[in-house]
């Protein structure tokens, strides 16, 4: 019997889609005249194009669960590129060890969830995400990039916006990754948060650069990411949530709503919501609590909500491909609220130096 080598298993890699190539809107209309998942997916692909019409509408895409390794890249790629999306906020496993890692020029692998030998995998250095494989060795050197970007940096607290877009310049100065979802938000102005960053290859980076220099070293600062957000959410009259799973990022965002009104700034609930998600709300997780739910707390508007009960790389083409193709998107206008974010950190640090000139004339 042949001997198993880490090449018989990562033969054929994981093609992203191109929403593009498929106009699937006569097929999403059709649906509204279905039942149960299909009419919920009509609607919520309805309320994205809202969102989408709508001038004063901020859009929000969160992200969870394993996406870009299951062929989700391009989608969310073209999404930043059209500008139908203004921020994102994600789990650090799609945007570090899986989308940057294959901006690195890595790839993801078709596996098989009935007849691995997860043993097996281990011996040969395969980590696998259900029926996808990924090579361990390759998933070390994104570690280790992480690990170089932080020494690269001014030693101090960073919002995790802040470090992935030193992870999309130093891919620029590389000339690698220009079909990444970290480039292209770095390209267009499309801020990324992670709240949860060391829950991923960066943690390994971030370890290895903090154990190297203990006492002036390169930290995410949570705090900052929500602040930011919150910040985002203020100056937007409007917004709306395309969820993709649930999770951290999904709660991240409808929190929003609440430290804008700790901070006396009047922001009105999250207008638009739709949520692609397999979790089911009996389990009383955050992931599966219904946008309705939300409502309770006073995050998100019950008016134009939609759970989708889906798999998302079954829901997601179709609602995004639908949006898409309705082309209401060309009358958005260009938010950039990366460069928002970067002027405002230009505020604090004047704020900080007007701070210092005051207290050396007070000696």
């Amino acid at each position: 019997m042949e001997k198993k080598t880490q090449k018989s298993f990562l033969k054929e890699t994981i093609k992203h889609i191109d929403i593009k190539k498929h106009n699937v809107i006569k097929l999403v209309e059709d649906m509204a005249d279905m039942a149960y998942t299909s009419r919920d997916l009509n609607r919520a692909a309805s309320i994205y194009d809202m969102m989408l019409k709508d001038k004063n509408c901020c859009v929000f895409l969160c992200l969870a669960g394993s996406l870009i390794s299951a062929g989700l890249k391009k989608l969310i790629v073209d999404m930043i590129q059209n500008n139908m999306i203004d921020a994102v906020v994600s789990t650090g496993a799609n945007i570090v060890d899986q989308d940057f890692f294959e901006a690195l020029g890595y790839r993801h692998y078709k596996g098989d969830q009935h007849f691995s030998d997860d043993n097996l995998l281990r011996e040969l250095h395969i980590d696998r995400i259900y029926d996808t494989y990924i090579n361990e060795d390759e998933l070390k050197v994104c570690d280790e990039t992480v690990h170089k970007i932080c020494n690269t940096l001014e030693p101090r607290p960073y919002s995790s916006r802040e470090f992935i877009l030193e992870m999309g310049k130093w891919l620029e100065k590389k000339n690698k990754g220009k079909d990444s979802i970290v480039y292209n938000a770095y390209k267009y102005g499309v801020p990324i948060f992670v709240p949860a960053f060391s829950d991923c290859s960066a943690g390994f980076g971030f370890v290895a650069h903090q154990t190297e220099n203990p006492v002036r070293h390169v930290s995410i600062d949570s705090a900052k990411d929500f602040l930011e957000l919150t910040k985002i959410k203020i100056n937007s009259k409007e917004s709306g949530l395309l969820m993709f799973s649930g999770g951290v990022p999904k709660n991240f965002v409808q929190d929003t709503v609440v430290a804008a009104e700790i901070l006396g700034k009047d922001s009105p609930m999250h207008k638009y919501a739709v949520q692609i998600t397999v979790a089911d709300v009996r389990d009383g997780a955050l992931s599966s609590s219904t946008l309705k739910e939300a409502s309770s707390w006073g995050k998100v508007s019950t008016a134009l909500e939609q759970m989708v009960y889906s798999e998302v790389t079954l829901a997601a083409p179709l609602i995004v491909g639908y949006a898409y193709h309705k082309k209401n998107w060309k009358n958005r206008k260009v938010r950039n609220y990366a460069k928002f974010l970067i002027d405002e950190d230009k505020k604090v640090a004047a704020l900080a130096q007007k701070e210092k000139c005051n207290c050396g004339r007070g000696k």
